[in-house]
This record gives structure tokens, sequence and C-alpha cells, in this order.
């Protein structure tokens, strides 16, 4: 949980540190409590200068306006993480057929939470897909209408045996919430429907107009979310997006996100002959289909790990002195980085890892195989061999011509007689900013600013969330994405896990986040 200390002006009551409550020694409380308030003194770990002598637990919160938002969603925490508890063992996984029941068993759980916690037009928005989930609240005239985003669906989660505890079955252990899409995105999409839940039952209303927009395609990259738009675009009108889906840089420092890379993802075929012989028969005299597609794969970077397709990274937008000003904000210990994971370092020279990931290009082989991969040993030469390729689009390059680059790449690289084929897996999505000084980030920054006494960095996901381009595109909509995962969480990995933290923080973070953005009228944001 999160400790919460109030400042009580005229009644005006604002939250000046927030910060993770600890294993701590108690210190004694000066003031007459009884035992039942004795046993819950000095329980927040606020930083020393900020806590009175003679604060406890409970004063902290009966300094809280009786019926305030922020009282209730305190009170509501472990409400809040049952229900993220059953939402997270439903097996949502959209990209295998065989959780279709898993799918269609989420979808109807988030219609009647979304229908129990008081939404208007609660519905399922369908693109030919996997539909989405759509729920509102208009009932604030004159203020901003903002959709709150977030995804149902998780990653497969393959391989099973190097989970600890199963994937579906969600298990804490030292304050660490262990379940596929814990950390993606099901923890922070909790957050937010809580939030506004915690509005409508304390204040019948919210300090805006919500539309939530729940997508079940994230993960493989949004296929029918353009269709679903252009068949509900009435229905999607706002004024800006709010993503819970985008998480935060830093577990130590406020971060705010002004961006994503985007995204090609493409699947490469290679042919050698028209069926796969005995090695013994025909080693030595004809192509092996693996050892060609290895060869085309080699060819894409240079011995530095850097890029080496002519022309693909000239297309990329060139680094501003802002850019790297920002990033060099943030503190990062590349070697550090690197160790955590037990990896090799490698990349583009004349950048910073962190320009590296955030604002260049990068292709990666998600995927590759052929020929005999089961038990034992089966001496053949195979015909085909396969690759999953994602590509990293850093701003301004085009998905489009991302891929076409590629593509004439590997087909002046294959060996003559070699057949390539291409195959697209998800439409392309191109990298998306949002300004430092549109309302949604300075209404983030605000909120960050309350909680931590700090200033935001700015920073920028090397990850890409389809739905920030495509709503830019298609609706005119800026989004802030204002998640709560940590780079720790082992996101689309075995043990995936959400700091159970979180939840306290970000139902605060989250409630200021609504409450500031009505400050604002719908016209700032255009």
């Amino acid at each position: 949980m999160s400790g919460l200390w109030y400042e009580d002006v005229r009644h005006h009551y604002a939250i000046v540190a927030v910060t993770e409550i600890r294993h701590v020694p108690r210190r004694r409380c000066r003031a007459p409590c009884s035992s039942n308030d004795r046993s819950r003194c000095c329980a927040v770990a606020l930083p020393h200068h900020l806590v009175p002598a003679s604060c406890t637990r409970r004063t902290i919160m009966n300094s809280v306006p009786i019926g305030s938002v922020s009282a209730h969603l305190h009170e509501r925490h472990d409400a809040v993480l049952d229900k993220l508890i059953t939402f997270l063992r439903l097996p949502s996984v959209s990209t295998d057929p065989a959780y279709a029941q898993g799918m269609a068993d989420t979808r109807a759980f988030l219609v009647d939470w979304l229908k129990g916690i008081g939404l208007a037009d609660v519905r399922l928005l369908d693109g030919g897909g996997q539909p989405a989930v759509y729920g509102a609240w208009l009932g604030a005239p004159g203020a901003p209408t903002v959709i709150v985003y977030g995804h149902y669906d998780v990653q497969p989660p393959d391989p099973l045996k190097l989970w600890k505890t199963p994937p579906f079955e969600p298990t804490i252990r030292d304050g660490r919430l262990y379940a596929r899409g814990a950390s993606d995105v099901k923890g922070a999409t909790t957050i937010a429907i809580e939030t506004v839940a915690g509005f409508l039952a304390v204040q019948g209303r919210c300090p805006v107009n919500i539309k939530l927009f729940i997508e079940g395609e994230e993960e493989t990259g949004s296929p029918s979310l353009r269709e679903i738009v252009q068949r509900h675009g009435d229905l999607l009108q706002a004024d800006g997006m709010i993503s819970a889906d985008g998480g935060r840089a830093s577990s130590a420092l406020p971060t705010i996100n002004l961006g994503t890379r985007g995204l090609s993802e493409l699947e490469l075929v290679v042919r050698t002959a028209r069926k796969e012989v005995h090695s013994g028969d025909y080693g030595g005299a004809v192509r092996n289909a693996l050892h060609e597609l290895a060869a085309i794969i080699a060819s894409i970077h240079g011995d530095d790990g850097a890029l080496v397709l002519p022309g693909f990274v000239d297309t990329a937008q060139p680094l501003s002195e802002r850019d790297r000003c920002d990033l060099a904000a943030f503190p990062f210990d590349e070697a550090g980085f690197v160790a955590d994971i037990g990896g090799i370092s490698a990349g583009e020279q004349g950048y910073t890892m962190r320009e590296r990931l955030t604002l260049r290009p990068a292709i990666d082989v998600n995927g590759m195989w052929g020929g005999y991969t089961g038990a034992g040993s089966k001496t053949v030469i195979p015909n085909e061999a396969r690759a999953k390729i994602s590509i990293r689009l850093a701003p301004g390059q085009d998905t489009d011509q991302a891929e076409r680059l590629f593509k004439d790449h590997v087909l002046r690289v294959a060996r003559p007689g070699v057949k390539v084929h291409f195959r697209s897996l998800a439409p392309g999505s191109r990298a998306f900013s949002l300004a430092a000084d549109h309302p949604l980030a300075q209404a983030g920054k605000t909120v960050l600013r309350t909680i931590t006494g700090r200033e935001p960095l700015h920073v920028r996901l090397g990850a890409t969330v389809p739905i920030t381009t495509v709503f830019k595109e298609m609706l005119g909509l800026d989004t802030l994405m204002f998640g709560l995962n940590l780079p720790d969480e082992d996101v689309h990995a075995p043990n995936e896990f959400f700091h159970v933290s979180s939840i306290a923080l970000g139902l605060q973070a989250w409630s200021l986040l609504l409450q500031e953005l009505a400050r604002f009228a719908p016209a700032d944001f255009r």
C-alpha cells in the first residue's frame, strides 16, 4: 500500500507525499491513542521531514473528508485487489484460437463489471476480430470527454515449464502478484476502471465525461482496431485519451511518457526445394533452407549489432537537442541494464543505449524454426524455414516504407534459386509522440509533481501501443500513457508480475488525474 498525507487548507485537500510502505521500525506516537489506534501507528513510510511526531495512519485518513473519493478508494484497496485476481484467472490469450472461450468469458466479465459500476451504453464493439468492450458516463456537460483505454488480452503463457506457479492461478509472493497479464495490462486496467467506479459510488458523477474502451487485440498488433473505429467512430468522439498501457520507467523517479516507437510484424518464409530430404543422401549437394534463412538474418546487422540495411536508419527522424537532454536527464545504468538479464551489449554507435531503446529503430527475430525440433534426432535437410520478425520504428519512419526496405534487402541478399515469401502478421503502427505542453501531459505532470514533490522527467517507451497512432490518425486524439507497470515485472515472459503496492498509488494518481483534467476546457485539447 501507499502512505497518504493530506494537508487541510480551508477544506482543500491535496496529497503532498506518497511513498511505498516498507518494513521500517515503528516510531512511537506521542499523541494519546487507543490500543487499536496504536497498533496502526507510524505504519506510513513518509519521508522523515514530512511525518509529524503525532501522526498515525488513522489520523492521516481521518483528515480526508468523509465520503471523499480518495478515502473510498483507499478503503477499497483489498476489494480492488480481489477484482484484479478474478480478472487474472480468465485466460484471455488473443493470438491462440485455443483460448477462444477464455476471451469470451473475459468479455462477459467486463460487461458485467462496467454495468455494475454504473456505466451506460455498455456493449461490444466488433471490427471482425476480437471485440472491444465499451461503456460510458457522459454526465458532465461542458467538461472534456476522455477515453480511458486498457486491454483485456494477454500474451501466451508459454513456455509453461518456466513458471513457478500456474500463469492463470494468481499468486502473491513478497508483495508481487504473479500471473500472465498482471503487469501487461490487467493491473493498470483494473485501477482505471475502479477509479471511475469510485467517483460514481461516492459523488454520483465523474469530473470529466468518460468513455471506457477495453481492447481485445493489443497483444496481436490491433488487427481489427481500424475497422472498429471505422464502424463506431461517432461513438468514440472525445477530446483526448488516457491509456492504462504504457508503464512507469522508474520506481524511484516520477516520469511522464511522451511517446512510443512504432511496430511492423512480418513472417519470413524461405524455401530451397519441393520437399525435405535425407542428409546422408543429399548433404553437401543441395541448399539447406535453415542455412539460407540464417544467412539472411545475419545480414541484417553488423558485427556491433547495428542495422546495416541500406537506407533503413536514414528514414528515422534525427534526434533533437531536446530529445537528447530529456533522455540524458533520466538516470540509466547501461551496464546494469544488460547485466540484469545476463545479456551481451550491442547496437548502433553514436547513440546512448537509452536513445537506441526509445528513439532509434530496431529489427529482431522473435522466433525461427524449420526441420526437425522434436525429441531425439532426425537426419534431414529442411526445404523450408521460417522466422517471425518485429521491426521497431523510430519517429519519422513510415510502416510501409520500412517493410519495403526490409523486403528489398532480404530479396537482394537471398542466394539465386532461394524462394522467399513474406506474410504480414498485423497492421503496422507508426511511432507516437505527445507534446510536452499538451493538456494531457500538463495534467499528468501536475499529478506526479503533487504526489512526489519532484518535477517529472520526460521519457519515451521503446515498446508500442498501437491505439495511440490509430486514434490519432482516425479520430485526431492524443494519448497520455499513464500505466503503473514497472520495468522489472517480466512483461511477456514467464513469471510476469505486478507490484501490489502499485494499486494504492495508481488509485490515487488516477483519481487526481481525472480531477486535474476537469480544469481544462474541451477546446484546450485541440
